[in-house]
Order: C-alpha cells, then sequence, then structure tokens
C-alpha cells in the first residue's frame, strides 16, 4: 500500500515536473538565438567522467533550438536573397541613370554649342563674334541716330531764326507799307489842297 502510493507519488512528481520544464521550453519559442543558448546552458545539467566534464540537454529543447537557428538562418537566406535582388535592382537602376546622365550631358553640351554659336546671315558665328558685331551695328545705329538729332536740331534751330528773321523783315515791310501810304496819303492831300487853292486863285 505504501509502495503503491510511494510510486504513485513519484509518478505525478515526475509529469509535473516534465510539463514545468515543457512549459520553461516556451523561452525557446522568442527571442535571439544568442538568448536560447543562454536558456539552455542555464537548463542544462552536466556529469563528469573519465575525467572529462560532459553537459546534458534534453533532447526536445536541443531539437527546438535546432529548429530555431535553421529558422534564423533560412530567414537569413531569404533577407539576403532579397537584399541580393533590391542590389541587382538598384544597380540596374544605377546603370540606367548613368546611360541616361551621359546621354543629356552630350546633350547638354551640343545644346551649349549651340547656344554659343548664332547664325548671322547665314553664317555660324561664336557669341563672342556675334555680340562684338551686333554691338557695333547698334553703337553705329546710335551715333547716326545722334547725329540725325544733331543735324536736325541745328537744321531747326536755323529754320526758327529764318522764320524770326522772316517775321521781322515782314514787320518791317508793314511798316515801311504803311509809312509809305502814309506819305502817299498826306502828299495826295497837299496836292489836292494846291489844286483847290489854285482854282480859287484863278
Amino acid at each position: 500500500m505504501k509502495f503503491s502510493t510511494l510510486f504513485l507519488f513519484a509518478a505525478l512528481f515526475g509529469m509535473t515536473l516534465a510539463q514545468a520544464q515543457d512549459a520553461d521550453d516556451t523561452s525557446l519559442d522568442g527571442g535571439t538565438i544568442e538568448s536560447q543558448f543562454e536558456y539552455i546552458f542555464d537548463r542544462s545539467g552536466n556529469y563528469s567522467a573519465e575525467g572529462r566534464r560532459y553537459e546534458v540537454v534534453r533532447a526536445i529543447s536541443l531539437d527546438k533550438l535546432r529548429n530555431n537557428v535553421l529558422d534564423s538562418l533560412n530567414a537569413a537566406r531569404r533577407g539576403a536573397t532579397e537584399l541580393q535582388a533590391t542590389i541587382s535592382n538598384q544597380q540596374a537602376t544605377i546603370t540606367d541613370l548613368n546611360s541616361k546622365l551621359e546621354d543629356t550631358t552630350a546633350r547638354l553640351t551640343e545644346v551649349t554649342e549651340e547656344k554659343d554659336s548664332m547664325s548671322f546671315f547665314g553664317a555660324q558665328l561664336s557669341k563672342a563674334t556675334y555680340n562684338i558685331i551686333l554691338w557695333t551695328i547698334i553703337i553705329g545705329l546710335t551715333l547716326l541716330l545722334f547725329f540725325f538729332i544733331y543735324r536736325f536740331r541745328s537744321s531747326n534751330t536755323l529754320t526758327q531764326e529764318a522764320k524770326s528773321k522772316l517775321a521781322d523783315l515782314e514787320l518791317e515791310y508793314e511798316n515801311h507799307r504803311r509809312r509809305a501810304l502814309e506819305r502817299e496819303q498826306r502828299i495826295s492831300r497837299q496836292l489836292q489842297d494846291e489844286i483847290n487853292k489854285y482854282k480859287k486863285g484863278k
């Protein structure tokens, strides 16, 4: 009776201990691989035989740790594959961008050369030469404009002076004509008076 009770108690204790260890194995379900190894080392037992020290690890825990390590390695490999694909895509993008950059640089050089050369009466001239010719024409036309303005003002001044002299001459002529008319009228009156006197003297 006591033996069966003791056996039953031992069996219950063993089951409880196994369940507790299984529950403790849940620490292998998360965390880093390093923390899982630390967990295995903390839960391992040890013994010595033939002068060597051995660590005893539960096979289920070791299997779970191995699966976790393999899963981590597979995830790392997948990540590396994805990263390699991303790198390949980026290298292809960089190659494409470099090609476009070279094309754009060539077009920019061509546009710059076209911009630096100007067509003048069908001839391609450098921008500096074109600017010199253009500014020479502008300065020449400006000088001609100033010359014509000066000549116009001079002519206008001479015209105004001539008009003023003509007006003075017309005024002088009008005064002279009026005086001559007055003198002629006075002489006519004197003549008429003399004629009248002569007639009365008869």
